[in-house]
């Protein structure tokens, strides 16, 4: 049996998230449905992770599994003319059976995206986050200390998680802006909670804004109350950015 990488790109706004659910659409969902349309089979698509309704991916990786005869370009070329204009597969090759999106994965980088300025912007509204309160990108990377490493993130998960082991490494949290003058939040990790990025987001713009000390998020941490920390931060601005695996 053929086993296929897919690299792909979707805008998350019109969609319940990346996994099937009863309802709405999902990215899964049209990804299976297309490829069931070109190969004649119907597959299931494994993703490296969920994504929120609303959230975005800039390299969201995935694989399934196959029978078909047709040549890879055939069907990569073939699922791009068949799949909406908000989902594309950027890349597309044949990998070892064992390769698995999900399992296999080193670590994952979120980008959070924020325009910090007063006037309410009509451009590219949907695509970060208006605050319009000055940020003080300094105090927000002095939070950011506490909270990388192994720790458990019970108070930046969903409040209604089923999840019951919240414990888990982040690597890295850089804060810039980039060239359009957008904040950008990278934050990498071996693994994400529900929500957790945007949670976390949220408490930082507080600390930013001055409404709390940076070492506020020290305490919030280890007080593993979801209800102090901050507001959750909106879907719209997060992406998946990128996806990591052992060489």
């Amino acid at each position: 049996m053929r086993n296929f990488k897919m690299i792909v790109e979707y805008d998350g706004t019109a969609y319940c998230g990346w996994q099937r659910q009863e309802n709405g659409v999902s990215i899964q969902q049209v990804l299976e449905e297309a490829i069931q349309l070109i190969t004649g089979e119907k597959v299931s698509v494994i993703g490296s992770g969920r994504t929120d309704a609303g959230v975005h991916a800039l390299n969201q990786v995935a694989h399934f599994k196959s029978n078909s005869l047709l040549p890879l370009n055939n069907i990569y070329r073939g699922l791009n003319s068949v799949l909406p204009e908000d989902i594309v597969i950027k890349e597309m090759k044949e990998v070892p059976e064992d390769f698995h999106a999900l399992r296999d994965v080193k670590s994952k980088v979120y980008v959070y995206k924020i325009c910090n300025q007063r006037l309410r912007p009509a451009l590219g509204r949907n695509y970060f986050w208006h605050v319009r309160y000055p940020l003080n990108m300094d105090l927000m990377r002095e939070a950011t200390k506490y909270i990388i490493g192994t720790h458990d993130f019970s108070s930046f998960c969903a409040a209604n998680t089923q999840v019951k082991d919240r414990v888990r490494t982040i690597l890295d949290i850089d804060i810039k802006k980039n060239e359009e003058g957008i904040i950008e939040v990278n934050v990498v990790a071996h693994g994400f909670l529900k929500y957790m990025v945007r949670n976390i987001v949220g408490t930082l713009v507080e600390i930013g804004r001055g409404k709390w000390e940076p070492e506020e998020m020290k305490k919030i941490l280890e007080s593993k109350d979801r209800k102090i920390a901050g507001a959750t931060a909106p879907a719209y601005a997060l992406f998946l950015k990128e996806v990591k695996y052992q060489e």
